[in-house]
């Protein structure tokens, strides 16, 4: 009795189309659980500057509508800064910004951003506009403090430093606002972006 024929095997998947599979698996898994490094250092201290820059200029203002305007200004050029400085930070680094771990970075930290900005025209309209300096300060620091999580450890530590001098500021006369701005945006951010630039890679 003959034996029956063995069907052929069914044609293997071409080797580099398995590797291409393969490597693009890897890098799925590492951007889910890496780190967002692209925090820019440089762009930090950018920011720190503009604020250091701002806070005379906004105390000598003679209104609460004019020193709302300087600082708001000030915020704006300091977003492109950063903007710019982590978007060239990713690409020299080949990490995607709006991808894995810097997607949930940006959704950390957007919310409590939304937050102050809805607080601040509240206690505007209020007039309590001695209590935005203290308000900006603790919801930037919890923005950065929650969306630090998914970056290196000194991203949340500079997160907590901004809710410390945030929640100092809620307690003590408005006249000192400016004062406290120019601490945290201006101060706290060149200390901290000089060493996350030196350590993570600009």
């Amino acid at each position: 009795m003959r034996p029956e024929p063995v069907p052929p095997p069914d044609e293997p998947i071409a080797l580099h189309h398995r590797a291409i599979s393969d490597l693009r698996y890897i890098r799925q898994t590492m951007e889910r659980a890496g780190a967002f490094t692209a925090v820019p250092g440089w762009g930090g201290v950018g920011m720190g500057v503009i604020a250091l820059a701002a806070a005379p200029l906004a105390a000598a203002q003679p209104d609460a509508e004019r020193w709302l305007a300087v600082w708001i200004g000030a915020a704006a050029v300091a977003i492109g800064v950063a903007a710019v400085t982590m978007a060239r930070k990713a690409r020299r680094a080949a990490m995607p910004l709006l991808a894995g771990p810097g997607r949930k970075f940006a959704l950390s930290f957007l919310p409590p951003i939304a937050a102050g900005a809805a607080l601040t025209l509240a206690l505007y309209s209020a007039g309590a506009v001695d209590r935005i300096p203290g308000t900006w300060l603790l919801l930037y620091g919890t923005a950065v403090a929650t969306a630090g999580t998914f970056s290196v450890r000194i991203v949340p530590v500079m997160g907590l430093c901004f809710m410390v001098l945030g929640a100092a500021a809620l307690f003590t006369p408005g006249s000192w606002g400016d004062w406290w701005l120019a601490a945290g945006f201006g101060l706290l951010e060149v200390g901290f972006g000089i060493a996350i630039a030196r350590r993570y890679g600009g």
